[in-house]
C-alpha cells in the first residue's frame, strides 16, 4: 500500500484562513469551510481502507480526471469524513462513473440535477446515518460528510466547476451534500435494496441523479387512496424532465405516516407504483403549443398509454423508485430526474 508522496504535497502558511483562501482561489472548494487535507489526514483514511493510494477507481466526467484512492481521500477529508465513512465515498465515486448514470450529461447540463447517495443495510446503523426527522437536511455528520465528499470529488476530480464543467442555470442546494438512508425500520414494504435483488444483510450504495426533494403534504386524507391521489397529483408537474420526456426513474420518498396509511389500505409497493403511474400524469393541452406542435408527444403518449390526453411521468410503473424516509408528520416528497438519459446505479459495499 502506498501513501501520499512528497510530489503531491505543497506547503502553505500554517493558518486556516490561508488554506481556505488558497483553495478558493484555485476553485478547489465548494465555498464552505473545510478540513485541510494534510498528508497525515489523507494517509489515515487510505490506511483504514487498505488500498493503494495510486489505484485508479475510475475516471470522472467531464474532465475525465482519474479518481485515485488518494484524490478521493483528499476530498473526503475536506468534507469531514471519518475513516469508517470513506468506503462508502469510494463506492459512490465508482458508481457514478457507470455509463448508465451518464455523468457527463449530469455534470454538464443546465438542469439542476444532483447526485443522491442512498444507503441501505447494516452500514446505516453502523455509521448512524440519519433515516428519520430531517434526514434530507442538516444535523447528521455521516449524511452531510458523505454527500459533500462525493460532490467535492465531482468538482475537483471530475471538473464540475460552476459555470464551466457544471452548466446548471440556477443549481440546487442538493449539490452541496445529498445523502440519505432508507428508514427500513418504519417501512411497511421490503427495503429498496432487497426489491432490487440484494440480500437483506447486504449494505448497498445507490446513486441517483435527481433534483432536490419536492415536498408533498397531505394532512387530511385518512385512507391510502387519498394519500396516493395527492402524491400522484404532485408528480403531474409541467416542466419536469420526466413529464416532458415520459421517461426516467423518478423517486418518491414516502414519509412513514403516509407509507403506513397506504399499506394498511392494502397497497403493496407494486400497487403504489401502478397507481402513481396511472394517476401521476399531466394534461397534454396544458403544455406549450410550441412544445406539442409537431404531434410527436401525443404519439409517444398514445404508444405508452393508449390515449393522447394525459402525459405519463415515465414509460412504465416499474421505473418509479419508491422508498420510505423521514420521521413523524404527514409529508412525503418526490425527486424528478434528468429523464431517460440517466438511471440509478447500485453497488454492494464490501463487507
Amino acid at each position: 500500500m502506498t501513501t501520499p508522496t512528497h510530489e503531491r504535497v505543497f506547503e502553505l502558511d500554517d493558518s486556516l484562513e490561508a488554506i481556505q483562501d488558497h483553495f478558493e482561489v484555485r476553485g478547489w472548494s465548494d465555498g464552505l469551510p473545510f478540513v485541510p487535507p494534510t498528508s497525515e489526514r489523507v494517509a489515515h483514511l487510505i490506511g483504514h481502507l487498505g488500498r493503494d493510494a495510486d489505484e485508479v477507481v475510475c475516471t470522472l466526467a467531464p474532465r475525465n480526471g482519474e479518481a485515485t484512492i488518494e484524490r478521493i481521500a483528499a476530498n473526503a477529508v475536506m468534507a469531514g469524513c471519518r475513516p469508517e465513512d470513506f468506503p462508502i465515498v469510494v463506492t459512490a465515486v465508482a458508481a457514478v462513473a457507470a455509463p448508465e448514470l451518464n455523468l457527463n450529461g449530469i455534470q454538464s447540463t443546465t438542469h439542476p440535477t444532483a447526485i443522491l447517495v442512498l444507503l441501505n443495510g447494516p452500514v446505516v446503523d453502523k455509521l448512524s446515518v440519519n433515516t428519520g426527522p430531517s434526514c434530507l437536511g442538516a444535523g447528521a455528520r455521516a449524511n452531510m460528510a458523505i454527500g459533500r465528499a462525493l460532490r467535492l470529488c465531482l468538482l475537483n476530480i471530475g471538473g464540475g466547476t460552476p459555470g464551466d464543467g457544471d452548466r446548471a442555470t440556477q443549481g440546487t442546494p442538493a449539490k452541496i451534500a445529498y445523502c440519505v438512508a432508507e428508514n427500513q425500520a418504519e417501512s411497511p414494504w421490503e427495503p429498496y435494496h432487497v426489491e432490487h435483488g440484494f440480500d437483506p444483510d447486504d449494505s448497498v450504495v445507490t446513486v441517483i441523479a435527481c433534483e432536490g426533494p419536492h415536498n408533498i403534504q397531505d394532512h387530511f386524507s385518512i385512507g391510502g387512496e387519498g394519500v396516493l391521489t395527492t402524491i400522484a397529483g404532485a408528480l403531474g408537474q409541467a416542466g419536469s424532465n420526466n413529464i416532458m420526456s415520459s421517461s426516467g426513474f423518478p423517486m418518491v420518498a414516502f414519509g412513514p405516516e403516509h407509507a403506513h396509511q397506504v399499506a394498511v389500505s392494502g397497497y403493496t409497493k407494486a400497487d403504489v407504483k401502478e397507481f402513481l403511474w396511472e394517476r401521476g400524469r399531466f394534461p397534454l393541452d396544458r403544455l406549450s403549443a410550441e412544445w406539442t406542435a409537431d404531434g410527436r408527444i401525443a404519439e409517444r403518449v398514445e404508444s405508452l398509454t393508449g390515449q393522447r390526453e394525459m402525459v405519463p411521468i415515465t414509460t412504465k410503473p416499474q421505473n418509479l423508485q419508491v422508498i420510505v424516509a423521514g420521521g413523524p408528520g404527514k409529508h412525503s416528497c418526490w425527486m424528478p430526474t434528468f429523464g431517460g438519459d440517466t438511471r440509478p446505479v447500485m453497488r454492494r459495499l464490501d463487507r
